[in-house]
């Protein structure tokens, strides 16, 4: 079963917020010299927030379910820039198992390019 497509626009307060809520002060989240310097095409989003959006889809899809499991791989980064901001489109396929589970693989893309690396998770609703 195909489920809706989930957009979430990512700008730099984001970042700033994420990183007081997490702790990671990495700068390449958040100064553009220092992106570049480590050779970063810029500013980067946080991976885990990345991750955090994806399972927001998630939950979104099946609310009140209980995640057991997500888990993915961080592929490309998502490049956030200074004015606006950027996409990050969450698209999946959820396939009933058993025990009354149900995999949800899923797609997150920004810019046309995969972001994340085999995306999926597992909820019992």
């Amino acid at each position: 079963m195909s489920l809706p497509t989930r957009t979430f626009t990512i700008t730099r307060a984001d970042l700033v917020a994420y990183a007081h809520a997490s702790g990671d002060h990495n700068p390449i989240h958040q100064d553009e010299q220092v992106a570049r310097s480590v050779g970063l095409p810029g500013v980067i989003a946080h991976g885990m927030y990345t991750m955090a959006l994806a399972a927001r889809a998630v939950s979104s899809w099946f609310p009140g379910a209980e995640v057991l499991s997500f888990g993915c791989k961080f592929t490309n980064p998502v490049v956030v820039p200074a004015e606006g901001g950027v996409d990050l489109e969450v698209a999946g396929e959820a396939k009933p198992a058993e025990d009354g589970l149900t995999a949800v693989s899923l797609t997150v893309t920004c810019g046309g390019q995969k972001v994340l690396g085999t995306p999926r998770a597992v909820v019992r609703a």
